[in-house]
């Protein structure tokens, strides 16, 4: 198993994506030690340009979920953010395209083995559910974030808290009703651990 640390400094020099429209940028945080693990799905512009993941709308909303501050949500002592790909993938049509597969591929095996305290996971979005979930997700995200009992404690499906999900939250509101209180809940409870 290969110290956190080390496998970040050779994360933040990969060059594997050079060719994405504004290079390579790996984004990654977090400290051995960390309980909480927020599986995003990759960084935007604004997190290229400034290396800080969730530091947009996004963020706001998704520590609005987890009852926390910014200085808690990247204290990486507790929270390691992990996205699927670590660089920014670019912009398509309908928005960014999906997280380039080389990361995953080459890193997450290693992150995962060496992140050994990790006691939840927040799989954000439909790709981060596709790896921590694999086979047991249900047919689409809706589906597999309605059945997040099945899945928890250990892995927590969330809708990506983007403000383009505004008419998800809307028509889904047993998300929260159910989920945000207990993802609080939790969250508390490995801070104060």
């Amino acid at each position: 198993m290969e110290d956190f640390e080390l496998l970040k400094q050779d994360i933040r020099k990969c060059q594997l994506c050079k060719d994405l429209p504004l290079g390579a940028n790996p984004v990654i945080r977090g400290q051995s030690s960390a309980r909480i693990l927020v599986a995003g799905q990759a960084p935007g512009v604004r997190v290229h340009n400034s290396g800080i993941p969730f530091n947009d709308p996004s963020g706001v909303r998704l520590r609005d979920w987890m009852g926390i501050d910014e200085s808690t949500f990247y204290d990486e002592s507790i929270i390691a953010i992990v996205p699927m790909g670590f660089c920014y993938p670019g912009t398509g049509k309908s928005g960014d395209f999906p997280p380039r597969k080389e990361c995953s591929q080459t890193w997450h095996k290693k992150v995962f083995e060496a992140l050994t305290n990790i006691q939840l996971i927040l799989a954000i979005g439909q790709y981060s559910q596709n790896y921590h979930l694999a086979s047991s997700q249900k047919k689409n995200l809706t589906e597999t974030v309605k059945n997040w009992r099945e899945y928890y404690p250990r892995v927590l499906p969330l809708p990506h808290p983007s403000p383009r999900n505004n008419r998800w939250l809307k028509l889904n509101p047993f998300f929260e009703q159910e989920v945000v209180p207990e993802l609080k809940a939790t969250v508390r409870r490995l801070i104060a651990e």
